[in-house]
């Protein structure tokens, strides 16, 4: 929760940051945001199985604080950052860093039973979601003191996040789930190839990669979006993430578990997949701010797809191997960050810039619903067999 803090913090004020920063105008602020993103995204691809590897190796605790640890740096980067430049190599090394959520679902995963999995995940995605209910809310009104001030107090989160984590977090990898370091499942291609052997593995990586694609829009441009719609300040921005954090946080950490229940695990992945392309096509077509925040609830049910997803897909590995599939599952949802942010941002600056054919901020939201009803084909396609509890 304190991680997604720290995230969520920065969110409202990027748009506003790199303005200071470089200059220009809003849609070229948001092509700068996605090659920043991308950045990120870039690194996780790259890191995400090493990382996840190294704590089957040595232990989850040791790779979660020195995460926090570098994080805390990067922030402070960025909020010291004078030139786009030092942005970017802020971003590479967040990006770098960036294990606690994969190595914190890792860990979950070694405490849980089986058939407990899907609902732990949804626990984890739930603090996540609860950071971001602060996170923003005070990036929000932060943003009142500069757009550097959210990135200082982030900063200062990330290093007490880690002292705390030197008090509160025990170990979890023991001798027996232990496994040696392989430096070449450390190789994200490598690794992807490693698990795509591994029955019904391939296809469900292929449905989080395509939802994240889509879901991603969110964070790539939300804040560009909503300015550009709605004329919404960095608060309202702060204000609407927050409400969205809310509402998972109560779908992840409660809901889920009664969708588990009811519906088992294939049907839970179905009805956040609808619930999702429903919030997109309506985001296209609302015609005023309150409506837009009413759409929250239903796009917060869609976030109950990708713990079920994880759940299916740690059953199948072996308990020695489980920070390696989250490893796996960071790279894909990397190779989403890395892509998405950059599609989602120019075709928003396609559809806002003068000259434009046609001013329409929701274009980025048309992809995404149609990414969401690929990634459900992908899933249906994929046979009860592998995809229904046990």
């Amino acid at each position: 929760m304190i991680d997604a803090m720290g995230i969520g913090l920065i969110l409202p004020v990027m748009p506003d940051l790199i303005i200071d920063v470089h200059g220009g105008t809003l849609a070229n602020a948001a092509v700068w945001g996605g090659i920043l993103s991308t950045a990120f995204a870039v690194m996780q691809f790259l890191f995400g199985p090493m990382v996840g590897s190294l704590s089957d190796a040595i232990g989850r605790r040791p790779v979660i604080l020195v995460s926090l640890l570098v994080l805390g740096l990067d922030y402070l980067v960025m909020a010291l950052a004078d030139s786009i430049w030092l942005l970017l190599a802020g971003r590479v090394l967040g990006g770098m860093a960036s294990a606690t959520y994969a190595t914190a679902t890792a860990y979950m995963a070694d405490m849980s039973e089986p058939h407990e999995k899907s609902a732990n995940f949804g626990l984890v995605a739930g603090a996540f979601g609860a950071g971001f209910v602060l996170g923003p809310l005070l990036g929000g009104l932060l943003g009142e003191f500069g757009p550097r001030a959210p990135f200082y107090v982030a900063s200062g989160l990330s290093l007490l996040n880690a002292a705390a984590g030197l008090f509160v977090l025990r170990e979890t990898v023991t001798d027996r789930i232990a496994r040696p370091m392989s430096w070449n499942r450390a190789n994200p291609f490598a690794a992807f190839r490693h698990m795509a052997r591994l029955p019904g593995i391939k296809p469900l990586l292929v449905v989080i990669l395509l939802y994240q694609l889509a879901i991603n829009s969110y964070a790539a441009v939300w804040a560009y979006f909503t300015q550009a719609r709605f004329d919404w300040t960095p608060q309202i921005i702060g204000l609407s993430l927050g409400l969205y954090g809310i509402t998972v946080a109560l779908v992840q950490g409660g809901f889920i578990r009664i969708a588990l229940r009811r519906w088992g695990e294939r049907r839970t992945v179905i009805l956040g997949h609808v619930c999702e392309f429903c919030a997109f096509a309506a985001i296209i077509i609302v015609p005023f701010s309150t409506g837009l925040l009413m759409l929250t609830p239903l796009a917060a049910i869609g976030a109950i797809s990708i713990p079920a997803l994880q759940g299916l897909m740690s059953r199948v590995v072996a308990d020695n191997e489980q920070g390696a599939l989250q490893g796996v599952i960071v790279s894909a949802n990397a190779l989403a960050m890395i892509f998405s942010p950059l599609v989602m941002t120019s075709i928003f600056a396609a559809f806002t810039r003068d000259g434009g054919p046609v001013y329409f901020p929701g274009a980025p939201f048309v992809l995404s619903a149609v990414l969401v009803i690929a990634a459900l084909a992908v899933f249906l396609r994929t046979g009860p067999s592998v995809t229904s509890s046990t």
